[in-house]
């Protein structure tokens, strides 16, 4: 596994390409987390973006500079994880959907009981942040420092094969085909249809 925690200069470029570019990569939150798997882009002009309304004190963070959380808690009942992407007052942002399980597992199930099965740990936005502890007090915080951080992809996640999906769990913008996910991997949120073109 690699050690290199990803720059700052990674996530001040365009959504797409970061939500693409962290394939691969793994996110730890105090040594715990696994390989990204699946992404979502959101935008400005994207209706399904939080930012599409203007500033808000909940969507503060989208607006400043890129490289940190963007976490919020949805259905009175889930935290989200996002990243903050692109230059400052331009707001846009990944979320990561879906990991691999690969350290701190145990604590992952103890977080997730009675969950054990490996795939059912992370397998979600709600899920990942639950398992790896993630929640409102991560909020803005830089993950290229500090106890939330991602690491660059390890040598054999060079070239992931990934395949693009409209986004989930949305009700406007759902033609847009901005999820991301490694094609090969069984920890996606959902299975890929069949018919699924790798990009």
């Amino acid at each position: 596994m690699s050690t290199k925690v990803l720059p700052k200069s990674f996530y001040n470029r365009k959504v797409h390409t970061v939500a693409r570019d962290l394939i691969g990569c793994r996110l730890l939150h105090k040594g715990v987390g696994g390989i990204i798997v699946e992404t979502e882009a959101y935008n400005r002009e994207d209706p399904a973006c939080h930012a599409a309304c203007g500033l808000t004190e909940r969507n503060r963070a989208m607006f400043g500079s890129p490289g940190r959380a963007y976490v919020y808690f949805t259905y009175g009942m889930h935290h989200l994880v996002n990243i903050v992407c692109e230059e400052e007052h331009k707001p846009a942002a990944v979320l990561i959907r879906a990991l691999e399980p690969t350290d701190g597992i145990d604590e992952m199930r103890r977080r997730r009981s009675p969950v054990k099965g490996l795939r059912d740990l992370t397998n979600g936005p709600g899920k990942l942040a639950e398992a790896l502890g993630i929640d409102l007090e991560q909020y803005g915080l830089p993950v290229y420092r500090g106890d939330l951080k991602v690491f660059e992809r390890a040598a054999d996640w060079q070239k992931p094969k990934i395949v693009t999906t409209p986004r989930i769990g949305i009700r406007v913008g759902t033609r847009r085909k901005w999820r991301y996910c490694a094609k090969e991997s069984g920890f996606l949120s959902r299975k890929l249809a069949a018919k699924g073109a790798a990009k």
